[in-house]
Protein backbone atom coordinates (compact mmCIF):
# COMPACT_ATOMS: atom_id res chain seq x y z
CA UNK A 1 0.00 0.00 0.00
CA UNK A 2 1.28 3.73 -0.82
CA UNK A 3 1.96 5.64 1.93
CA UNK A 4 -0.72 8.93 2.29
CA UNK A 5 0.30 12.11 3.29
CA UNK A 6 -1.02 14.35 5.41
CA UNK A 7 -0.38 18.23 5.99
CA UNK A 8 -1.58 21.13 7.96
CA UNK A 9 -1.35 24.54 7.50
CA UNK A 10 -0.66 27.50 10.42
CA UNK A 11 -1.08 30.97 10.81
CA UNK A 12 -0.13 32.69 14.16
CA UNK A 13 -2.55 34.77 15.45
CA UNK A 14 -1.20 35.85 18.83
CA UNK A 15 1.62 34.55 20.89
CA UNK A 16 -0.74 31.52 22.17
CA UNK A 17 -2.98 30.89 19.51
CA UNK A 18 -2.65 29.66 16.06
CA UNK A 19 -5.34 29.12 13.23
CA UNK A 20 -4.56 25.58 12.06
CA UNK A 21 -6.07 24.19 8.44
CA UNK A 22 -6.47 20.27 8.00
CA UNK A 23 -7.92 19.84 4.77
CA UNK A 24 -11.79 21.69 5.07
CA UNK A 25 -11.40 22.44 8.84
CA UNK A 26 -10.24 24.60 10.97
CA UNK A 27 -8.89 24.18 14.26
CA UNK A 28 -7.97 26.73 16.95
CA UNK A 29 -5.25 25.92 18.94
CA UNK A 30 -4.71 28.30 21.96
CA UNK A 31 -3.84 28.39 25.95
CA UNK A 32 -6.10 28.97 29.05
CA UNK A 33 -5.47 32.24 30.23
CA UNK A 34 -3.59 31.16 33.51
CA UNK A 35 -0.50 30.16 30.43
CA UNK A 36 -1.23 33.50 28.26
CA UNK A 37 -3.76 32.68 25.77
CA UNK A 38 -7.59 33.34 25.25
CA UNK A 39 -8.88 30.09 26.40
CA UNK A 40 -10.68 30.19 22.40
CA UNK A 41 -9.45 26.81 21.57
CA UNK A 42 -7.79 23.40 23.12
CA UNK A 43 -4.15 23.91 23.98
CA UNK A 44 -1.13 21.89 21.98
CA UNK A 45 -0.81 19.41 24.36
CA UNK A 46 -4.58 18.34 24.45
CA UNK A 47 -4.55 18.55 20.69
CA UNK A 48 -1.79 15.48 21.47
CA UNK A 49 -4.48 13.96 23.74
CA UNK A 50 -6.93 14.48 21.64
CA UNK A 51 -5.36 12.90 18.57
CA UNK A 52 -4.75 9.41 20.12
CA UNK A 53 -8.28 9.43 21.74
CA UNK A 54 -9.29 9.90 17.97
CA UNK A 55 -7.43 7.63 16.36
CA UNK A 56 -7.29 4.70 19.41
CA UNK A 57 -11.20 5.07 18.25
CA UNK A 58 -11.12 4.37 14.85
CA UNK A 59 -8.85 2.01 14.92
CA UNK A 60 -10.77 0.20 17.89
CA UNK A 61 -13.89 -0.20 15.75
CA UNK A 62 -11.74 -1.13 12.69
CA UNK A 63 -10.16 -3.73 14.50
CA UNK A 64 -13.45 -5.07 16.56
CA UNK A 65 -14.77 -5.27 13.11
CA UNK A 66 -12.14 -7.76 11.86
CA UNK A 67 -12.33 -9.69 15.23
CA UNK A 68 -16.35 -10.01 14.54
CA UNK A 69 -17.60 -7.96 17.89
CA UNK A 70 -19.83 -5.36 18.41
CA UNK A 71 -18.89 -2.60 20.27
CA UNK A 72 -21.96 -0.77 21.60
CA UNK A 73 -20.14 2.42 23.25
CA UNK A 74 -16.53 3.21 23.27
CA UNK A 75 -15.27 5.60 25.94
CA UNK A 76 -11.57 6.51 25.55
CA UNK A 77 -9.95 8.56 28.36
CA UNK A 78 -6.50 9.89 27.74
CA UNK A 79 -4.25 11.92 30.34
CA UNK A 80 -0.69 12.41 31.37
CA UNK A 81 1.11 14.52 33.49
CA UNK A 82 3.37 17.24 32.14
CA UNK A 83 6.05 19.42 33.69
CA UNK A 84 6.21 22.71 32.07
CA UNK A 85 9.09 24.05 33.41
CA UNK A 86 11.24 23.21 30.59
CA UNK A 87 8.64 25.06 28.09
CA UNK A 88 8.90 28.24 30.21
CA UNK A 89 12.81 28.09 29.96
CA UNK A 90 13.27 27.52 34.03
CA UNK A 91 14.37 24.29 34.49
CA UNK A 92 15.91 21.20 31.85
CA UNK A 93 15.69 18.39 34.41
CA UNK A 94 12.49 17.20 33.03
CA UNK A 95 11.57 16.58 29.46
CA UNK A 96 9.21 18.94 27.46
CA UNK A 97 6.76 16.63 27.00
CA UNK A 98 4.22 13.98 28.55
CA UNK A 99 5.73 12.21 31.25
CA UNK A 100 3.94 9.39 30.39
CA UNK A 101 0.53 8.79 28.64
CA UNK A 102 -2.86 6.83 29.80
CA UNK A 103 -5.52 6.04 27.53
CA UNK A 104 -8.40 4.04 29.12
CA UNK A 105 -10.67 2.41 26.78
CA UNK A 106 -14.10 1.93 28.36
CA UNK A 107 -16.18 -0.32 26.31
CA UNK A 108 -19.67 -1.84 26.22
CA UNK A 109 -19.63 -4.79 24.18
CA UNK A 110 -20.42 -8.62 23.33
CA UNK A 111 -16.89 -9.45 23.52
CA UNK A 112 -15.20 -11.59 25.98
CA UNK A 113 -12.05 -10.60 28.54
CA UNK A 114 -9.51 -12.92 26.07
CA UNK A 115 -10.68 -10.73 23.28
CA UNK A 116 -10.34 -7.52 24.30
CA UNK A 117 -7.31 -8.32 25.75
CA UNK A 118 -6.55 -9.32 22.02
CA UNK A 119 -7.92 -6.15 20.77
CA UNK A 120 -6.39 -3.54 23.00
CA UNK A 121 -3.33 -4.81 21.94
CA UNK A 122 -4.03 -4.66 18.24
CA UNK A 123 -5.73 -1.30 18.81
CA UNK A 124 -2.27 0.22 20.52
CA UNK A 125 -0.35 -1.62 17.66
CA UNK A 126 -2.02 -0.26 14.93
CA UNK A 127 -2.74 2.98 15.87
CA UNK A 128 -0.55 5.39 13.52
CA UNK A 129 -0.85 8.12 16.88
CA UNK A 130 0.32 5.56 19.67
CA UNK A 131 3.31 4.95 17.21
CA UNK A 132 4.00 8.55 16.87
CA UNK A 133 3.91 8.82 20.24
CA UNK A 134 6.20 5.63 21.61
CA UNK A 135 8.62 5.72 19.27
CA UNK A 136 11.06 8.07 18.15
CA UNK A 137 9.71 10.06 15.01
CA UNK A 138 11.89 12.49 12.98
CA UNK A 139 11.06 15.99 13.29
CA UNK A 140 13.02 18.47 11.62
CA UNK A 141 11.81 22.38 12.12
CA UNK A 142 12.98 24.56 9.69
CA UNK A 143 12.76 28.39 9.59
CA UNK A 144 12.46 30.37 6.47
CA UNK A 145 11.21 34.00 5.42
CA UNK A 146 7.59 34.68 4.00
Amino acid sequence: MPDANFRVRATSESAARVSVKARNFTMIVDEPPNLGGEDKGANPVEYVLAALAGCLNVVGHLVADEMGFNIRRLEIDVYGPLNPARLYGKSYEDRAGYKEIIAEMKVDTDAEEETLEKWVKSVEDRCPVSDNLSNPTPVKVIAKEL
